[in-house]
């Protein structure tokens, strides 16, 4: 059984040494329960030479005796020695069985950072290859930040790009990280408390996520018994118990099994296993069940020479007993991406007990106990362990895949979420049209498919097919589904609600990046029309040519820069004029008398002809390639003077220049823009506008107006009521129309009713 498979009494009395490595030296505390003695050089080497005969003996020894004297008379805060700690980190590795190399790193990986020792140094002694081992895990200790989740997505970032390259650096991380959590009662409550959130947020699904089971489930129940140690003992203890009652059926089972396989042929290792404490609890806390509702407490492997032995297996077990339906699962033929592979079934067996199977081979019970670690194996002298672990593993192409995602440019919380997402899902497999497998975390949509597929696939879906049949692109995935995903060209961009419906990392980040990349469009669009208005009023050449010279002047790096930053209003397009022509000077605007305000100047113009005034902004509605939005309280609709005012970094505010909300704007004539309706006829939409109705109090009232509007095709967003007396009820509509004229009219046929006694259009 693995070293990390002891039980607590054991562990505590074999490895009862201390906490987390501190930055700097730990003063010396009375221990707790001192160590009886420490792991010799001789029982280290012998722990290597028993899986590698052709070890380098003389190497072990003097990364023994080197790591040693560099940690001195360091000790940990249990009082024990502070050597005691990498020792247990290389022994945890040696039962992984890999290399040299790594259990060397793991002797000295605490060197660089809490000692005298050098990288320069280290390379010298034993080599580059163990120096970038030992500087990599170095390079995670050094990065302190503000937040706290902040420094967890920050040092996991890290951790990723270090293990880019050699994958043995996270073995060796998570080997650290076990001991320290093994220890982890010498820790401060409060540093206990965050050790073990990391720990069950990041290192324990990140060991599940590289094949490593075991170490993921002791991990977990380290965590768990720290957060919440009333759950963890009243779960321990109930389990103890089961146990104790099954263990004549246990055996029986296993005894049967055994028996069964073997009349047919088969020769099998059988043994049960119950799980764990914190895989309890989390199943009790998802169902919403009791302890004595769960079904699947106790398990049992059976273990066979070959694949065929596995299937041939599996008839034997289902035609001896009954199944269970919905419980089988083939991850031999279709494995999961951390390389797992084994048939799952659950059965009705003797004393009418739910037994729950999983059939492997030993090849495949060894990766499902070691995980990445078991590509590490001497395997007749091919290849380096390294190449191995990148050749022969999935779980590693896992991790390279979400290292690639660093170079999205998501910041570090982003980014956590991103990896929190993909480490915690178990998965669903679903097929392409064309047969493509595509693995998904549980719970995953069309959208996230999409996604999986291609960025494009994403950014332009507009509907789905499900096993041929028409189906919502939020529809949940099961296993075995066929997605066909209909995209359009039109759609360039996802919508932004979206990103609340994704369910994985990639699909989320993928929509945070369209979106902003859209919203940057339109600012850079919206930009562009101001500095060619301004241009085209100061009757000077614009060139794309003549501002890519000045952009050093701007600090800006690209033309589209320098246009979403005037879009956003952080940048004056008479800045732009100014950095392409240094003689130019701003054309200021008067300032009009206290008897005529600014709106009331615009009035007086004539209204813009879209040939004459070429200068105007084109405004099109919501929907258009600017960040448009109109007037709250009011509206704006086609047949309206309009004015535009840019609010910095929420694009432009569309007005009817009646609106009385524009007298708070005199006093910044830079934000006034001069827009225009540019209507496409052939495509109507509709433009917000707000009636306010005195109505007759009586019953049916309500209705009478609401089917006016409905049946002229007005569209009612929003409703409310206020009683002014006794007799009348004032109205407040919210109206979606298609321009003045279809208002207008709406409003005579109001006027015409007899329940209506007054009806004006508000401008807020």
């Amino acid at each position: 059984m693995a070293y990390w498979r002891r039980s607590r009494e054991q562990m505590q009395a074999a490895t009862e040494s201390v906490a987390v490595a501190p930055s700097a030296p730990v003063a010396a505390k009375t221990p707790k329960s001192p160590r009886s003695r420490m792991m010799r050089q001789y029982d280290l080497v012998e722990r290597v030479r028993s899986y590698n005969p052709d070890t380098n003996e003389d190497l072990l020894n003097r990364a023994y005796v080197y790591a040693m004297k560099a940690h001195g008379a360091q000790t940990r805060a249990s009082g024990d020695p502070y050597f005691s700690h990498p020792l247990e980190v290389a022994a945890i590795l040696t039962d992984l069985k890999l290399d040299d190399a790594t259990i060397v790193a793991a002797l000295l990986h605490d060197t660089i950072e809490d000692t005298e020792a050098t990288r320069g140094e280290i390379d010298q002694v034993f080599g580059h290859e163990i120096g970038a081992l030992v500087e990599g895990l170095t390079k995670l200790k050094r990065l302190e930040l503000v937040s706290r989740e902040a420094k967890q997505a920050e040092n996991l970032r890290k951790l990723l790009l270090a293990i880019a390259d050699d994958v043995r650096v996270l073995l060796i991380k998570l080997a650290d990280r076990l001991h320290n959590m093994r220890t982890l009662e010498f820790v401060p409550p409060a540093s206990r408390k965050r050790i073990a959130e990391e720990t069950l947020d990041i290192y324990a699904p990140l060991a599940g996520r590289m094949g490593m089971q075991e170490m993921r489930e002791e991990l977990e129940d380290l965590s768990f018994r720290t957060l919440d140690p009333e759950a963890y003992a009243v779960v321990k203890q109930r389990l103890d118990a089961l146990a104790e009652r099954n263990r004549n059926l246990i055996g029986e089972i296993e005894t049967q099994l055994s028996k069964n396989l073997q009349n047919n042929g088969l020769t099998a290792h059988v043994y049960g296993r119950r799980k764990q404490p914190f895989s309890i609890w989390t199943k009790m806390e998802r169902k919403s069940v009791g302890f004595e509702q769960l079904s699947d407490i106790f398990g049992f492997r059976v273990v066979l020479n070959d694949v065929e032995a596995c299937y041939r297996a599996l008839g034997v077990v289902h035609t001896t007993w009954p199944v269970v339906p919905g419980r089988f699962k083939d991850y031999i033929s279709t494995p999961k991406q951390n390389d797992y592979r084994s048939i799952h079934t659950t059965v009705i067996g003797p004393g009418k007990q739910r037994v729950e199977l999983q059939i492997r081979t030993k090849e495949m019970d060894q990766i499902a106990e070691f995980g990445i670690a078991a590509h590490a194996f001497y395997k007749d002298g091919v290849g380096s362990p390294t190449e191995l672990l990148k050749r022969e593993s999935n779980a590693f192409a896992w991790l390279r895949h979400t290292i690639a995602v660093l170079s999205d440019g998501a910041n570090p919380e982003e980014f956590l979420e991103h990896t929190k997402l993909e480490l915690f899902h178990d998965q669903v497999f679903c097929f392409t049209p064309k047969g493509k497998l595509i693995a998904l975390p549980r719970q995953a949509n069309v959208i996230d498919f999409a996604y999986a597929v291609h960025t494009d696939v994403g950014n332009s879906a507009v509907g789905c097919k499900i096993n041929g049949k028409f189906a919502p692109l939020s529809s949940e995935l099961q296993n075995g589904d066929e997605v066909e995903v209909l995209t359009s060209e039109a759609q360039s961009a996802p919508p932004s609600a979206w990103e609340s419906l994704a369910v994985t990392g990639k699909a989320r980040a993928a929509i945070r990046r369209a979106t902003r990349t859209a919203v940057r469009d339109q600012y850079a669009g919206l930009g562009r029309r101001i500095v060619e208005r301004l241009f085209a009023r100061a009757k000077i050449e614009y060139a794309d040519d003549k501002l890519k010279g000045a952009l050093p002047r701007l600090a800006r790096a690209s033309i589209d820069d320098v246009m979403a930053s005037v879009g956003r209003g952080e940048m004056k397009a008479s800045d732009v004029a100014r950095a392409m022509y240094p003689d130019y000077k701003e054309e200021r605007v008067k300032q009009y008398g206290a008897k005529k305000s600014l709106a009331d100047k615009l009035k007086l113009k004539s209204p813009p002809d879209p040939v004459r005034s070429p200068s105007a902004i084109p405004i099109r509605g919501i929907n258009s390639d600017l960040p448009v939005k109109f007037a709250p309280n009011g509206g704006a609709v086609p047949g309206d003077r309009i004015v535009g005012i840019v609010t910095p970094g929420k694009g432009i505010t569309i007005y009817p220049i009646q609106s009385p909300a524009l007298k708070d704007f005199e006093e910044e004539p830079e934000r006034w823009l001069d827009v225009r309706w540019d209507v496409d006829e052939s495509t109507p939409q509709r433009f917000p506008a707000r009636i306010m109705v005195d109505n007759v109090n009586e019953p049916g009232s309500l209705a009478q107006v609401a089917t006016v509007i409905a049946e002229h095709d007005g569209n009612i967003d929003n409703i409310s009521m206020s009683r002014r007396s006794p007799d009348f009820t004032e109205l407040t509509i919210d109206l979606e129309v298609y321009d003045l004229k279809h208002l207008s009219a709406i409003i005579a046929q109001l006027r015409a009713k007899a329940v209506v006694a007054r009806v004006e259009r508000v401008n807020g």
